[in-house]
């Protein structure tokens, strides 16, 4: 079922990449930049007050970001993917690690999207997003060994093996998210901006499975026996029907939900800059700025499948291979056959998929106008193991200098996550595009690759038809000066 599941949410999210081939993305380090325009709404939504354009248009754009600690491959099979798979030739394990495993997905195309300032403190934005996440893990590398390894892997033969607690959760959604920003106060150095988004959230599709308290010991390569555990797994009753093609089942206004993201910005001025009689005036005369945002509150109420059920696992005389995903099997066909295998339990009837609910810190130091370096800190707030049916954010580390101005800017960043791994990428945003990865030099100079992330996006905003210089009267907003 599991794999089943994983295939069904991977293609689907792969389809969304394709039928919006031109694309956009949050990207950490050009989301906290002064030009992010309704980029800079999803990760807090106070950036938008006192925004230097009168309005911001996003026409659409995606964001990928994917990847594990355990099974890398060369680089040349991206570009060339054999028919079979061979471990040691085109993937490569890392069977010796001694840390847990694990792996997430993340994917999102923001379609027409639109911020408004309607005067010097107060902005609005309507987003449009689609969106997918996935996460499983943590296992050892034992457990992963005897699973990924020749399963069964008789090298744990009559060795008793454990799972405390593993899982893997994956969510397709729509979210439609109408954002406040405004100014709160103005001092003579200072300036405190809040904002807050409120979604209305639309499922697609969503499933978790979740084994815990696992004893287990493989007899020989056709016998095992499991001593205790359980297996909690569900999805949504859609993914017994899913239709072909499959963009036929991105349907909105299903299994509705609600979310929210609220955030506020300090911004220190020394220099009293104010607002300005035009657009762009002010934007960029903060020393340096602060700010905490808590984005993805919500979740998604769906009905399970009309078979699913909790398990049981305890059993003797096991044969491992009885229990595998066997190929074009449905996700109905293979819960029925280990609801028939194992011992059913009573359970829900419906679950609810929390989002990536994460807790986000930024800072920004301005050096002259033009250079500038941002930190972001990432923390994932849903991570936890008391709430199996959920997908959550990845806990990291982002330092991104930049380069801007009005038409053009570069981006440097340098990021390092919880799993330890560590990227140095680039991007670039020229006129109306942006594209690039957080990954980018990290992946070229390594031969073989465990996690890779990419965005490109396509927007507009007031200044790129006004003429004249961006300083001038152009574009005015009408703002006061501030004496």
């Amino acid at each position: 079922m599991i794999v089943r599941l994983n295939r069904i949410l991977f293609s689907t999210s792969v389809l969304l990449l394709l039928t919006y081939a031109a694309m956009a993305q949050t990207f950490p380090g050009y989301n906290n930049s002064n030009h992010a325009g309704i980029y800079g709404v999803l990760s807090n939504p106070a950036s938008a007050a006192g925004y230097r354009y009168k309005w911001d248009v996003n026409i659409v754009g995606v964001d990928v970001n994917a990847g594990n600690t355990y099974a890398s491959i060369p680089k040349s099979v991206l570009f060339s993917m054999p028919d079979t798979l061979r471990r040691n030739r085109d993937y490569f394990l890392d069977e010796g690690a001694n840390r847990k495993q694990n792996g997430w997905g993340m994917a999102e195309v923001m379609l027409p999207s639109v911020l408004y300032a309607i005067d010097e403190k107060q902005s609005v934005s309507f987003v449009w997003r689609m969106r997918s996440s996935g996460n499983a893990g943590n296992v050892t590398t034992p457990i992963a060994n005897f699973f990924g390894v020749d399963y069964p892997n008789t090298g744990y033969r009559n060795v008793n093996l454990s799972i405390p607690q593993t899982g893997v959760s994956a969510h397709i959604w729509h979210e439609l998210g109408l954002s406040y920003a405004r100014v709160l106060k103005e001092t003579y150095t200072g300036r405190w901006k809040a904002g807050v988004t409120l979604k209305l959230l639309s499922g697609v599709a969503a499933g978790y499975a979740s084994a815990k308290d696992v004893a287990f010991r493989l007899n020989n390569n056709q016998d095992a026996t499991i001593s205790s555990g359980t297996l909690r797994y569900g999805y949504n009753k859609e993914l017994d029907h899913w239709e072909s093609p499959a963009q036929s089942n991105l349907k909105l206004f299903e299994n509705a939900g609600v979310g929210a993201d609220i955030g506020v910005i300090y911004e220190y001025r020394p220099d009293n800059g104010g607002f300005g009689s035009y657009e762009n005036t002010d934007a960029d005369d903060y020393k340096f700025r602060i700010g905490v945002s808590i984005t993805d509150i919500g979740k998604i109420k769906y009905t399970k499948g009309s078979i699913n059920t909790d398990l049981s696992l305890v059993k003797d005389h096991i044969v491992p291979k009885d229990i595998e995903y066997r190929k074009n099997e449905s996700l109905q066909q293979y819960a029925r056959r280990l609801n028939k295998y194992f011992t059913p339990l009573p359970g829900d009837s419906t679950f609810n998929m929390t989002l990536p609910t994460a807790l986000n810190l930024m800072g920004d130091y301005n050096i002259d106008g033009r250079f500038f370096v941002s930190t972001q800190v990432v923390i994932a707030l849903t991570a936890g193991q008391t709430d199996i049916s959920k997908t959550y954010a990845l806990t990291q580390l982002n330092i991104t200098p930049r380069y801007e101005t009005q038409i053009f800017g570069a981006y440097l960043p340098m990021s390092i996550n919880h799993n330890g791994q560590a990227d140095i990428g680039a991007a670039f945003r020229v006129g109306p595009l942006l594209l690039g990865s957080s990954t980018l030099f990290t992946n070229l100079f390594e031969r073989r690759i465990d996690h890779a992330a990419a965005f490109v996006a396509l927007r507009l905003n007031s200044s790129m038809f006004q003429r004249g210089d961006s300083k001038g009267g152009k574009g005015q907003l009408g703002c006061p000066v501030n004496y």
